[in-house]
């Protein structure tokens, strides 16, 4: 079969890998194992995310339909050899091609991931660090949580449906919990309560808001209207939103 003469241009952003291993970590949030042969190259900051290939973008279906190739998950964990990396992506309602890979991957299946870094990830100079967001932005916080040394001054809040949808965090810090019990999860009014019942030392930090794209917006309204933050202090990272096709 010939090669599609694109591909040598993007190689140095491509990586093969096979899955080596799958599970629940809740019932709604699926953890996958990717193994490579060669050590990982890219540069990596906790909370940055890697591109799954579900379909070849180089070809001509993937340039007809673009919005149906790649799909973005965070890095959970990256192995110190650098020959292995842990995703976790929640597996919430519908029937995308990115929810369709989480919920097949087996051991064996052969994985294309592509290296677009992103800047979601902590500011090391911030005074304190604010997070806040639902099940789908604990696979993010998880590794940034993780990244700030036990001196950090930490607050924030994760939403779930409920305690049993709780992902375990990894220390030494600790957010709140919150849960909506049936109300909905797109513009949370439950998160949003939930900041702002956060007793926070000021506004001179750094925030991070993750998850349902209206509620990152509403929180992030919040914190500037209300809480006189200066929006470049905000960081938002959108992960999903009902009907709109490509967020995973």
């Amino acid at each position: 079969m010939a090669r599609n003469p694109l591909a040598s241009a993007f190689a140095k952003y491509v990586m093969e890998a096979r899955v080596s291993d799958v599970g629940l970590i809740t019932p709604t949030m699926r953890r996958i194992r990717l193994e490579t042969d060669e050590p990982i190259a890219f540069p990596y900051r906790p909370g940055q995310h890697i591109r799954v290939q579900i379909n070849d973008p180089l070809s001509v279906y993937g340039i007809l339909r673009p919005s149906e190739t790649l799909r973005t998950y965070t890095i959970w964990d990256l192995d110190p050899d650098r020959r292995a990396l842990e995703l976790r992506a929640h597996l919430y309602g519908g029937d995308g091609i990115g929810l369709r890979w989480v919920r097949e991957a087996a051991p064996g299946d052969a994985v294309t991931f592509w290296w677009p870094q992103g800047d979601f990830f902590t500011q090391d100079d911030a005074p304190f660090h604010l997070f806040a967001g639902d099940e789908t932005a604990s696979a993010a916080f998880g590794p940034m949580l993780r990244g700030l040394g036990e001196g950090a001054r930490v607050h924030g809040v994760l939403e779930s449906e409920s305690a049993e949808h709780d992902m375990p965090m990894p220390g030494p810090h600790e957010l709140r919990r919150a849960h909506r019990r049936g109300a909905p999860a797109a513009s949370s009014r439950t998160l949003l309560a939930a900041v702002a019942g956060l007793e926070l030392p000021g506004n001179t930090g750094a925030a991070y808001l993750a998850g349902e794209a209206r509620t990152c917006q509403m929180i992030r309204d919040y914190l500037v209207r209300e809480r006189n933050w200066p929006r470049k202090a905000i960081k938002v990272k959108p992960f999903w939103t009902p009907g709109k096709r490509g967020l995973h």
